[in-house]
């Protein structure tokens, strides 16, 4: 089993700067790829950031050059920097785990989430 608990949601203004933490316990995090998903109200969750075990990074096209995915294996922490927020970006954040060392954008192919953290940007 593994848990996953999100911080780092709050209100910001468009144009400024978050970071998200998902920190894990209960599992080798360091052989889990991880992931970032958000759900907006009324929408359905969407991808945003996923990384492998190594570290390769794949983002959705909305948050490309905007948001950067890392891990700190020694700290069982997976990091969402998102800069230039805006917004559409306004959403709950879930942070999500893999039994497997490869990424995926694809939620059904996650095995733990987190219980998410709000987000909130402004215009």
């Amino acid at each position: 089993q593994v848990q996953l608990v999100e911080s780092g949601g709050e209100l910001v203004q468009a144009g400024g700067s978050l970071r998200l933490s998902c920190a894990a316990s209960g599992r080798t995090f360091s052989d889990s790829a991880m992931g970032w998903f958000r759900q907006a109200p009324g929408k359905e969750r969407e991808f945003v950031a996923t990384i492998s075990w190594v570290g390769v990074t794949d983002y959705a096209d909305s948050v490309k050059g905007r948001f950067v995915i890392s891990r700190d294996n020694a700290k069982s922490t997976m990091y969402l920097q998102m800069s230039g927020l805006k917004p559409e970006d306004t959403a709950v954040y879930y942070c999500a785990a893999r039994r497997f060392r490869g990424f995926s954008k694809w939620d059904y192919e996650y095995d733990y989430w987190g219980q998410g953290t709000q987000v909130t940007v402004s215009s």
